[in-house]
């Protein structure tokens, strides 16, 4: 299948390792130039340099001009983005009880404003040139919310409500706006989280992934390629009448439709 992304600039968000990277290697593999960005910039630029086509930029979303210097350089590198691809890391594990106003804010500064920006800063591009994509790396908790991860099911759930409705102003423009949700994928993140549980219940983080694993239908964690490869789907030709969905990439995880 031609995904109709030869020649397109993709901005991967977050995209020095784990999903992210996974998503930018999989996008310069289908002819994409892609940003490879992150807070190192020396693992962006060496990503990059073993990509075609692409550039490393070292980037802080959280700054408060992150997501206007990181577009602004991407843009000068590579001309205006066709595919932004929103991402970034989430919060600590926390019970819904212990959450405190400091943490509300913390979550939505690391996975809202800086995604909103970074939309109002492509989108009108997009719209002009009657093509673009708009996809979030999400999390499964937008469909159920996690235990244990009150903060980031919060913000995760925010920021999904923002792009669903978003998805319907942009759609006659030729611009979807999705979201696909990992479940337990084979990441350092999940890696920290099995870790962090293990803390919690006194147990080793092998006997944690051992009790994710029986409860995932596909009996394993996934492989950051296999998400990849249905972010790539999303971004590309074939799935331009997709849009205002969350889609899960989670082995069976999630037991509702």
């Amino acid at each position: 299948m031609d995904l109709g992304l030869k020649g397109r600039t993709a901005l991967v968000c977050a995209s020095t390792q784990g999903l992210g990277e996974a998503t930018a290697r999989t996008l310069a593999a289908e002819g994409a130039n892609v940003v490879v960005c992150g807070r190192s910039g020396d693992r962006a630029r060496q990503i990059a340099g073993e990509l075609p086509g692409a550039i490393g930029i070292a980037a802080d979303l959280l700054a408060a001009d992150g997501p206007e210097r990181l577009v602004a350089a991407a843009t000068n590198a590579l001309g205006a983005i066709d595919v932004l691809v929103l991402n970034g890391p989430g919060p600590r594990p926390k019970a819904a009880t212990d959450v405190t106003a400091q943490d509300v804010t913390e979550a939505v500064d690391a996975l809202v404003r800086p995604q909103q920006r970074l939309v109002a800063l492509t989108l009108p591009a997009m719209r002009e040139r009657g093509w673009g994509r708009v996809l979030a790396i999400g999390s499964s908790g937008v469909a159920a919310p996690l235990p244990q991860l009150a903060s980031s099911n919060l913000a995760r759930a925010a920021l999904a409500a923002y792009l669903k409705t978003l998805a319907a102003e942009v759609a006659a423009d030729g611009v979807t706006v999705n979201l696909l949700l990992p479940g337990r994928i084979g990441t350092e993140r999940v890696a920290r989280l099995d870790a962090a549980a293990a803390e919690r219940t006194g147990r080793s983080p092998a006997e944690v992934a051992a009790e994710s694993r029986r409860t995932i239908p596909a009996g394993r964690y996934g492989r950051p390629q296999e998400f990849a490869a249905a972010a790539v789907f999303l971004c590309g030709a074939p799935a331009s009448y997709v849009t205002g969905v969350a889609l899960r990439c989670d082995g069976g995880l999630i037991r509702n439709l």
